[in-house]
């Protein structure tokens, strides 16, 4: 199962409603992404795709500094699952994959 490409996630978490895109690709047959929101890029690090499990590590600093783990499973361009921050409870994670543009993108 592939899950390059770019996706809109909106995450549900104790101060509201959060929206974020990931980009995954691969760089040398690994598989690596950057996130954007709340007016940040930050990398993706641990990235790993095994079956239809996709889990990655990302700290922000907007709205707050957190180190985030991510743990969603992958079901065509759709993707759910959790978004965990310490001892915080786990935030609710739902994706869409962008159809991808004339050209090969999805951007």
């Amino acid at each position: 199962m592939s899950v390059e490409g770019i996706w809109d996630l909106s995450m549900s978490t104790p101060i509201g409603r959060i929206t974020a895109v990931a980009e995954f690709r691969r760089e040398d047959g690994v598989l690596v992404g950057t996130a954007h929101g709340a007016g940040e890029e930050v990398p993706l690090g641990d990235v790993v795709l095994d079956g239809d499990r996709l889990t990655w590590r990302q700290a922000i600093t907007k709205p707050v500094r957190l180190n985030l783990v991510f743990d969603v499973t992958v079901d065509g361009d759709s993707l759910a699952g959790s978004s965990k921050a310490g001892r915080l409870p786990a935030s609710k994670v739902s994706g869409e994959r962008r159809a991808p543009r004339a050209g090969g993108r999805a951007d």
